[in-house]
């Protein structure tokens, strides 16, 4: 079938400020002299506790409070009273930030309110602010302690040993500028060398400050009642698991077909990267990040994950006349020789310093992290500092991150075992089986795996305790799911990343690691003692999302981040065989487990005849609209099967401290049946004067799914809709409406990049309407 090059949506060049939801209702009715007085105990208390927890070396008059709100949180006004907000939660509870412990702005509001309705006022002064306040509470030392600490018995100072040493990541409140935080940065790190701990690394990014060191139980206890300590935790455990080698020799190798010079280069932050004959001529650089670690790859998972992002499905090549290299590849190891980070650099630094370097140096706009925290497995929180400084990068950067969502290493075991078979994929929805750190990043995209097939060779075909689990294109046994923050789609995709086997023998589930047919074919770090291996798991599925990338950057190699993203979900379907194993599960389990589906890098990169894709990468101002026009030709308003399918992809600010992640938020609608200037009349901001908004019929509202809750969580959304019956009566210009909302980011503007694709029926030739529609 001929291929085509995708063709612009055409905006229509006039953006108005957007109609603006209602707001959250009225403060509720109080005995004004009861809760100023309970709200003013309570103000107090906290104060006089921190000034009595504070110690001589930390002498500072700041103030954290934690509020609990009804209603609408009022940002603005406790800015206003000089307290910032550190932190929020979904049940409206506020972290909250004074430089000084008097708040005299806030109690002379607490005393106005007390007094009660004044002559002439129909409220009493501040009541909509003052009776939203429900409590005023303090912050505690327990509530700096970690979850990773936490889940290994740390729930109280008293339970840190004095004389047990810790190495643990400090973590400041995002209270001021980043000198400030420096400067406090410094005063703990001179308590720390003073009382004989050690600090090994500090890193300062937009929102996110940390210090990594060993020190024993006496300095944490005193450090937990520090202000500006927001948390102080175990660091990061990478999820990474290395693979016994294939068998296989060079012997019979097909050619090597070497990717070209100017090829996208996928910057790959892992163990590093060793030399094979089959990198030869793709290998852009190498770094360690710290330097120290050189870029030599002595753990195994790295050059696993490169070779996969090389040549993805490396198994199936192998059975053509050629193996083609797809891009050009350029590491950091931030690993050490066993596979941990290194323990006197903070991941969040490492993070930055490795991708800010690929990207400066080798050009890297695609990067892999095949990595990820097994202590940290996303429980629907808030995200940690990892995720944040990947969205932070995906940003600045223009870089499209991939990430694994982690993996399950023992769904089930003991005498459970068997249950990794005959509760198959029922498991694969349980709570503790959520995606890891920092899957929960949101301007990225975070892969699950789903198996090549059921995993059993040819050798175990008489014996009968080895039983596979999946069969081609189900999803892999050990594969983390979603939803992410605000129950956003996560993972975005899945792609191939091996499966697991129960062997009754041995009484364990095997990987590929321990037995080849269970893996996916890639390199092994030590070709001399052989070329290939075997090996299961996300980390790999994560690759072969970057290749396909690859693929997709290489064909648009001046489209941003946004654009590769959106055209990336928009041609990714989940599998039927996925979708007949977790359909009987419920609605939502094909979403939680594989999220958008597998890419066609095909479908992405052309349209076709009857399938013809349309994008934009563009930008809006915050709080404004845009509308593109959608030509519909008469051949796809007439009867038969056809789709039209939206994708939209933005790189929003964000903070993890904050309920509400995203600073910005974005949507579409697609409307039918009406005029422009009605569309422009309906959506646009209107004063009281404009009269009262023009009504739009939910049948002109064309009805994608997922629907605005379920896709408006997070910044890659995609829906669709099918027709059957002729739509000739909503006539042959459809409008698709982008939408901008500020949230708490302080921004003028927002990159984003849409993406449309109508499909009729095979015969159907549907790109030579729709070309001479746009040209026109």
């Amino acid at each position: 079938m001929p291929s085509y090059q995708h063709l612009r949506l055409i905006r229509i060049p006039e953006q108005l400020e957007r109609r603006k939801r209602p707001g959250g209702g009225g403060a509720p009715v109080r005995d004004t002299r009861l809760h100023s007085t309970k709200l003013r105990a309570e103000l107090n208390a906290a104060v006089n506790e921190q000034r009595r927890r504070r110690r001589p070396e930390f002498v500072d008059p700041a103030l954290i409070l934690r509020v609990k709100m009804q209603g609408m949180t009022l940002e603005k006004e406790w800015e206003r009273l000089g307290l910032s907000l550190l932190s929020s939660d979904q049940d409206k509870s506020l972290i909250l930030f004074s430089s000084s412990d008097e708040v005299s702005d806030f109690r002379s509001r607490l005393e106005a309110y007390s007094s009660g309705i004044q002559p002439g006022r129909v409220a009493p002064p501040y009541s909509g602010f003052i009776g939203r306040i429900e409590e005023i509470g303090d912050l505690a030392p327990e509530d700096r302690i970690g979850r990773r600490l936490r889940e290994q018995g740390y729930i109280n100072p008293d339970d840190f040993s004095l004389d047990q040493s810790f190495v643990v990541d400090i973590e400041l409140w995002d209270f001021g500028s980043s000198d400030l935080r420096q400067r406090k940065l410094n005063d703990i790190e001179a308590y720390i060398t003073t009382h004989h701990g050690e600090v090994f690394d500090r890193y300062i990014g937009p929102s996110i400050s940390l210090l990594r060191a060993r020190l024993d139980g006496s300095i944490a206890r005193s450090l937990l009642a520090v202000t500006e300590i927001a948390t102080i935790d175990l660091p990061p455990e990478p999820d990474a698991a290395t693979g016994a080698a294939l068998a296989l020799t060079a012997d019979n190798l097909p050619s090597v077909s070497q990717v070209a010079a100017d090829a996208p280069v996928i910057g790959l932050v892992d163990s590093g990267l060793n030399a094979h004959p089959l990198f030869e001529g793709a290998i852009a650089g190498a770094i360690g990040v710290p330097e120290a670690l050189g870029g030599a790859d002595d753990f195994g998972h790295g050059t696993r994950v490169g070779g996969v992002a090389l040549f993805g499905d490396l198994r199936a090549q192998l059975g053509s006349n050629m193996l083609v290299q797809g891009a050009r590849i350029a590491s950091a190891r931030v690993l050490n020789q066993d596979g941990k980070f290194d323990e006197r650099s903070l991941v969040a630094r490492q993070m930055r310093a490795a991708l800010t370097t690929l990207n400066e140096r080798f050009g890297c706009r695609l990067f892999v992290i095949a990595l990820g925290d097994r202590s940290a497995p996303y429980d629907g929180g808030k995200v940690g500092t990892w995720a944040a400084t990947l969205d932070e990068l995906a940003h600045e950067l223009n870089a499209v991150i991939i990430v694994a969502a982690g993996n399950n290493e023992s769904p089930r075991s003991g005498d459970a075992l068997e249950e990794a078979v005959t509760e198959y994929p029922a498991y694969l929805l349980e709570a503790q089986n959520r995606l890891f750190e920092p899957g929960g990043a949101i301007n990225v995209l975070t892969v699950g795996s789903l198996a090549h097939g059921e995993g059993v060779g040819p050798e175990f075909s008489e014996i009968v305790h080895v039983r596979p689990i999946t069969q081609a294109l189900e999803p892999s046994p050990f594969t983390r799911i979603g939803p992410g923050p605000g129950k956003a789609t996560k993972p975005d995709l899945v792609d191939i990343g091996g499966t697991a086997v129960f062997d009754a023998g041995v009484r364990r589930l095997r990987v590929g690691q321990q037995l080849p047919s269970a893996g996916i074919l890639t390199l092994h770090h030590q070709p001399m003692v052989r070329l290939f291996a075997s090996a299961s798991g996300t980390s790999f599925a994560a690759p072969m999302v970057a290749h396909k990338a690859a693929q997709l950057l290489r064909q648009f190699p001046h489209a941003s981040a946004n654009l590769i993203r959106a055209l990336l979900v928009n041609a990714a379907r989940v599998p039927e065989e996925a979708m007949a194993k977790l359909q009987p599960l419920g609605d939502h389990a094909p979403t939680f487990v594989c999220g958008n589906g597998m890419v066609d890098v095909e479908r992405a990169a052309y349209s076709d005849d009857h399938r013809v894709i349309l994008f934009a990468d563009d930008q809006i101002d915050i709080d404004h609209f845009v509308v593109y026009e959608l030509p519909i030709p008469e051949i796809f308003q007439a009867g038969g099967r056809r789709s039209i399918r939206v994708s939209l992809a933005y790189d929003s600010p964000v903070r993890h401290t904050r309920a509400d992640y995203a600073g910005v938020g974005m949507s579409f609608r697609l409307v039918r049946g009406c005029t422009r200037e009605f569309v422009f009349d309906h959506f646009r901001r209107r004063s009281q004067s404009d009269g009262r908004q023009p009504e739009l019929s939910p049948r002109f509202d064309c009805k994608l799914l997922p629907g605005p809750q379920q896709r408006e969580r997070g910044t890659l959304q995609c829906a669709s809709v099918s027709f059957q019956r002729g739509t000739e009566n909503y006539g042959d210009m459809y409008y698709l409406v982008v939408r901008c909302e500020r949230g708490w980011a302080d921004v003028g503007n927002q990159q984003y990049a849409v993406v449309v694709e109508l499909e009729h029926q095979l015969e159907t030739r549907l790109y030579d309407r729709l070309q001479v529609r746009v040209r026109v």
